[in-house]
């Protein structure tokens, strides 16, 4: 493994990022975070978020169940060491599980979602989990407003046509740090949060086991 200039000590536990995010993994190579493996967990998301729905549960709770049942199915083959589970929400109102939005599976439902969104200010929740030899021993969560400016529908088209594929890769079809930015009039909240991981109190935590340098 490529040695990082900000790992811990040797004795450290290896941490595991439980996640198929290409996204969260940038975030955290790009913090010097070390990971001894990477691993897209065996979870039906969207069987799960609809269990929940139906359970009346808040974005916050969703996220965090399944943050950790990512990091602990995951956890099963990696004995000992820190395996990471994430999960991000993205709300659009305040009528709890019914404003929940998935990824769009093509360009016709991001669409959807962009034109729904569009001129209005929704949530995004993230949860992070950490998990070791089957026990939860931390979760952090945020959230972050960002409010959509009232674009038109030749700019959407125009926006669709420059994403392509990647307009499916993220729940409402945008992605913040690239061309998404253009979709917005105000973003409040901490930049990592809206990508998908609570990253300051997580290195805080990975200081702590010596994962990183303190």
């Amino acid at each position: 493994m490529t040695a990082v200039p900000l790992a811990g000590s040797g004795d450290a536990p290896p941490l595991v990022l439980a996640s198929g995010s290409a996204t969260r993994r940038s975030l955290l190579e790009a913090a010097g975070v070390p990971l001894a493996a990477i691993e897209t967990p065996a979870v039906d998301e969207a069987a799960v978020r609809e269990s929940l729905r139906a359970d009346g549960a808040d974005a916050a709770r969703a996220a965090e169940t399944l943050a950790e049942l990512k990091a602990m199915r995951v956890a099963r083959r990696h004995p000992g060491a820190l395996v990471l589970g994430a999960d991000q929400i993205l709300e659009t109102g305040d009528r709890g599980p019914s404003d929940w939005l998935e990824k769009p599976a093509d360009r016709a439902a991001a669409e959807a979602q962009l034109r729904h969104l569009r001129g209005t200010t929704h949530r995004l929740v993230s949860v992070a989990v950490l998990v070791r030899d089957g026990t939860r021993i931390w979760h952090a969560a945020d959230t972050a407003r960002l409010t959509m400016r009232p674009f038109s529908d030749a700019f959407l088209a125009c926006y669709l046509d420059a994403m392509g594929d990647a307009v499916s890769h993220s729940v409402g079809g945008y992605q913040l740090e690239g061309l998404g930015a253009h979709l917005f009039a105000r973003v409040t909240g901490d930049v990592f949060t809206i990508l998908g991981l609570p990253l300051l109190p997580l290195l805080e935590m990975l200081r702590a086991h010596g994962v990183v340098r303190a």
